[in-house]
């Protein structure tokens, strides 16, 4: 999915410190003593209230354009910047049919790690996918296709 992208506005905060704000999202903001944290911060605070929003059902609202924010009295404004957030990824209920044993481990290991069983599927799909896994031998390292890494067909021996 396409991120979206917020209008973010940095100000200077007291004792040499720096705030940001979202417009589109009232009461999400962060401080911090350099711009870097307080970016880093406010892109985990938006990242929170996206998140916050997909639980309770709420569509993301549209972002507001630079020209048409309106600054609060009293802001000490720097600049504007903008601030990439994911979208949530909704969920989808599958069917699958796996051995009773194996289940049994898993929900075991889910427990351990404070997990759902759903939770637990989905981290160790996102695992399988994202690891190389050839390197556990899991995968052969040649790929099984006639079509070479080029796209072209291999020539017969």
């Amino acid at each position: 999915m396409k991120k979206h992208l917020y209008p973010a506005v940095l100000e200077r905060g007291p004792k040499a410190t720096l705030g940001a704000w979202f417009p589109d999202f009232p009461g999400c903001g962060a401080g911090g003593r350099s711009l870097e944290e307080t970016i880093g911060k406010a892109e985990k605070a938006l990242a929170q209230a996206v998140d916050l929003l997909a639980e309770h059902n709420r569509a993301l609202p549209q972002p507001t354009p630079f020209e048409q924010i309106v600054l609060p009295r009293g802001c000490h404004f720097l600049a504007y910047f903008v601030v990439g957030v994911d979208p949530p990824d909704p969920s989808e209920r599958v069917n699958v049919y796996l051995p009773k044993s194996l289940i049994g481990r898993v929900d075991k290991r889910a427990a351990e790690l404070g997990m759902s069983r759903s939770s637990f599927f989905g981290f160790a799909a996102t695992l399988a996918i994202d690891r190389q896994l050839s390197s556990f031998g899991l995968y052969p390292t040649e790929p099984r296709s006639k079509v070479v890494k080029t796209g072209r067909l291999r020539a017969k021996a």
